[in-house]
């Protein structure tokens, strides 16, 4: 029933109760609430338990603040305010969906109601629900045609339902209201200038963008994005001469630009390769410092011409001391032809400085400084990294840390080369040297960290980070808080690597948190870019949000929780304490005695570390709390707590890794792993037509793909072992599975798919596993196939090795320990600084190299090799 309308004196109280939540005086609020509720005529009063919930939600009291919104609207169930304030509660709880409901059902009791139409319309465009936030913009503009924000938000609804003609309308109306004179720039007109130009671009309308730019050019404050709009549709209509024009002015403005480039040769359309290296001469002479008019002719020269170019440009930077040169040319390195040029040069320059300082001995000219040697060692140390002929970079990185011991790009490249390797805590160690030549970069501190999470040092990643972090907080948390996910997505490898699946999958729900606050943060620019006028930016940020979880961070930590639910799924964590009774009772008293004793001292750091976590994390919500109380603002109440043991004794794995598939399939569609990964979880759940698809979808991407082969012989053997599938769903298994297999029988597909791929261990070793999958008793033929090592092999790196040895090891071939063995050895013998091949009896002696800055000697090992 509706409540009985406020006499004056209450009334006002209301309105300082609207105002108190308004101002975050919330405190304050809740006793001018008090004041109404405490009158008995008025205890029952809809709208004022509805703002009393409201404010209290805003201190965090979640479940007393839905109490009493719903009160409240029991009471005055027929009042907007009820409405609007139940649907904000349900916005702070991020329940969007059911906050759009409750927004439309006040403005059906109050249909112009500015603020809830705002809201609404926030809402609406954070949700995409773009049709409706078209509407809702239009009744904006009806009520307030003279605000600002009215015109551009209903124009941004309609260019980003690619309506174009009526944005522009829109836009150019606006604009018309604008009272800018012709020669004043003025940034928020100047933005909005741009916007108009870049619907039309959008739009296809090339001609009316130019005469729009050039009409409105001196009032557009970005003058070099004039140009650049200016090159691009001239190009766009033609007009060549003109077009080329634009863009000498504008390498005149900025010669390391490649784009501007590309466009000087699109407007000049050279003929012959003459004419191409020509316009680049020119630009060199006009700039003889500028580095692109002498880099980018290397990418389409050739034979002699590719030698002088080279010769000349590889010159100069070694004698000025170019620390990035290798970078610069490493996109080349595709050409056989060039790479053996390129190392023809540079071998030659090592041999001749070493002689005479010159880069050649016929030459007679000033002799070059000892650092140019030293960069030349530099460089050939990545260039043969950058071959796989690792004992050969480690000779030169060595030669060069021998003559200058304090240069932090020798142990970082030497860092780098053993990671190459696969021996990552050598390559941990030297990262370590590195960053204590200069324990105040930042960079070369985060690399280290990373390599360490590498190695699985997981606590010494951690204290390195902890050098720039904040003081009296845990690096972890601090890391966490700052959204650093390079090392969180790092960590949860780690972590997943060490068996610790509880910590691994907090780290992945972490990331994704990360996400969702991103997504999140959206709400802030709503309103603010439609003030400040920063369209271009606001479209960019909308688009770039709806792509956000196609991010590389995103799809490693979704990767690895779905892989560890997975596990979890098939081999569920057992009770921790009934696993102790079992291995205690196959132990002799003393290996009793030991245990318990290893087992009190683990219980007591573990004691003692949860002590320490409980301390810092009540110190932290103090300081959260104060903060709160300081600042009184809003919140949504403390989020669940991430606990490890918890994440790794989930009821239903698969269910969580579908959480983590979801985004994947709708955004990284054109990955074939997001396909394989989906098989994987509807594999194990049975679900056949899923399944189907999911292969279906990778095939179609990539169907030599050696894990999808694998994917395919378990499907097709799993749909001939369940005989009881209905009737349809059998039907059109059969048929799409005719369309893969084409009447050829499982043991014959897996054959012909080995024979297919007789050069490439990654496939040999899948259709290996499937052999013995098919048929246990052809061990010994899968286990030959799989470890092949002859010369014909083309991906025999260090990758592909620790693979199939990890398979032998893993159980993919039933027992093997001693072709295992074998194995290892064959492997160690082709590349002996790889930590995984090495034998056991030296696992402990692995370390190659002591840190002492002395070259090592490597000539029996490259002969070897």
């Amino acid at each position: 029933m509706p409540s009985v309308p406020l006499p004056p004196k209450e009334s006002n109280l209301f309105k300082r109760i609207l105002k108190c939540y308004e101002q975050k005086q919330y405190k304050n609020g809740l006793k001018f609430c008090k004041m109404i509720l405490s009158n008995p005529k008025f205890a029952e009063h809809g709208e004022t338990l509805a703002m009393k919930g409201l404010t209290l939600n805003c201190l965090g009291k979640k479940e007393e603040a839905y109490e009493f919104v719903r009160k409240g609207l029991r009471n005055d169930v027929k009042s907007h305010v009820c409405w609007h304030v139940y649907g904000l509660l349900q916005r702070s709880d991020k329940k969007y969906d059911e906050a759009i409901k409750c927004y439309r059902n006040a403005l059906k009791l109050d249909k112009d109601n500015l603020q809830i139409l705002r809201d609404l319309s926030l809402l609406q465009i954070q949700m995409r629900d773009l049709e409706g936030y078209r509407e809702t913009r239009y009744q904006l503009l009806q009520l307030r045609p003279t605000q600002r924000a009215s015109w551009i938000g209903y124009a941004i609804a309609y260019h980003l339902l690619k309506d174009y003609d009526m944005a522009l309308k829109l836009l150019e109306e606006f604009r018309k209201t604008q009272q800018v004179p012709p020669n004043k720039i003025d940034y928020e007109y100047s933005e909005l200038i741009l916007y108009q130009n870049q619907v039309m671009r959008e739009a296809d309308l090339f001609q009316e963008s130019l005469e729009h730019i050039e009409t409105y050019e001196k009032q557009i404050c970005d003058k070099l994005i004039v140009e650049e709009i200016k090159g691009e549709m001239l190009l766009k209509l033609g007009r060549l001469k003109e077009a080329g024009e634009v863009y000498k002015e504008l390498i005149e403005r900025n010669a390391e630009n490649w784009y501007y480039y590309e466009g000087l040769e699109k407007a000049l359309q050279p003929s012959t390769l003459e004419e191409r290296l020509q316009i680049y001469e020119e630009v060199s002479k006009r700039h003889p410092r500028a580095v692109s008019p002498r880099r980018l002719p290397l990418n389409f020269v050739s034979g002699e011409k590719f030698r002088e170019l080279t010769d000349k440009f590889l010159r100069v930077n070694f004698s000025k001391g170019c620390p990035p040169l290798f970078t610069t040319l490493k996109s080349l390195y595709y050409n056989p032809e060039k790479v053996s040029t390129i190392q023809e040069l540079v071998t030659g320059y090592e041999a001749s400085l070493k002689t005479c300082d010159l880069f050649s001995t016929s030459e007679n000219g000033e002799k070059e400084p000892p650092t140019t040697l030293l960069w030349v060692r530099y460089f050939l140390a990545q260039h043969f990294d950058k071959l796989g002929q690792c004992s050969l970079a480690l000779d030169y990185i060595n030669a060069a840390i021998a003559s200058t011991p304090t240069l932090i790009e020798l142990f970082y490249l030497k860092a780098k080369i053993y990671k190459h390797v696969g021996n990552i805590k050598e390559a941990a160690k030297w990262m370590d040297e590195a960053q204590s030549l200069d324990t105040a970069d930042r960079f070369i501190n985060s690399k280290c960290a990373k390599y360490m999470l590498r190695a699985n040092m997981v606590k010494d990643a951690e204290e390195m980070c902890s050098k720039f972090t904040r003081a009296r907080t845990s690096a972890m948390e601090n890391l966490n808080e700052m959204q650093c996910m390079w090392f969180q997505t790092e960590c949860a490898a780690a972590y997943q690597r060490l068996g610790k699946y509880g910590d691994a999958l907090k780290k992945c729900h972490e990331v994704e948190r990360h996400f969702f606050e991103i997504t999140d943060d959206q709400f802030d620019f709503h309103t603010y870019c439609m003030r400040k006028m920063t369209l271009r930016a606001y479209v960019d940020l909308l688009r770039l949000e709806d792509v956000l979880r196609k991010h590389a961070f995103y799809f490693k930590a979704a990767r690895s929780a779905i892989e560890i639910y997975l596990k979890l799924h098939d081999n569920p964590l057992t009770n921790e304490s009934k696993e102790q009774e079992v291995n205690s009772e196959n132990l002799s008293a003393k290996e009793l005695k030991k245990m318990l004793s290893k087992q009190r001292r683990a219980q007591k750091k573990a004691k003692l570390e949860e002590e320490r976590k409980h301390a810092e994390r009540e110190r932290q919500q103090k300081n959260q709390k104060k903060k709160r109380d300081e600042e009184e603002e809003e919140t949504s109440g403390p989020r669940e707590e991430l606990v490890p043991e918890k994440l790794e004794r989930v009821e239903n794995p698969l269910e969580e890794a579908i959480k983590f598939l979801i985004p994947l399939k709708n955004l990284i569609g054109d990955d074939i792993e997001t396909h394989l990964l989906a098989f994987e979880i509807y594999f194990r759940k049975g679900k056949f037509l899923l399944m189907l698809q999911s292969v279906k979808r990778a095939f179609a991407i990539d169907r030599n793909n050696p894990w999808l082969h694998e994917c395919l012989i378990k499907f097709s053997k799993a749909v001939s072992d369940h005989s009881n599938l209905p009737e349809i769903v059998s039907k059109v298994l059969t048929q799409e599975m005719q369309k893969i297999f084409v009447n050829k029988n499982l043991e014959s597909f897996n054959e012909e798919f080995l024979k297919h791929n007789a050069t490439s261990i990654r496939h040999q070793l899948s259709g290996a596993k499937m052999m013995y999958f098919l048929d246990k008793s052809r061990q010994e033929k899968a286990i030959a196939v799989a470890t092949r090592l002859d010369k014909n092999m083309r991906d025999k790196n260090v990758k592909t090795l620790t693979k199939v040895f990890e398979a032998l090891l893993d159980g993919s071939f039933g027992s093997c320990h001693a072709q295992c063995e074998e194995y290892q050895a064959a492997c160690h013998k082709l590349f002996p600084f790889t930590s995984a091949f090495m034998p056991a009896t030296n696992e402990d002696n692995s370390s190659i190299a002591s840190v002492n800055h002395t070259a090592i000697n490597h000539d029996l090992l490259s002969n070897e090799i």
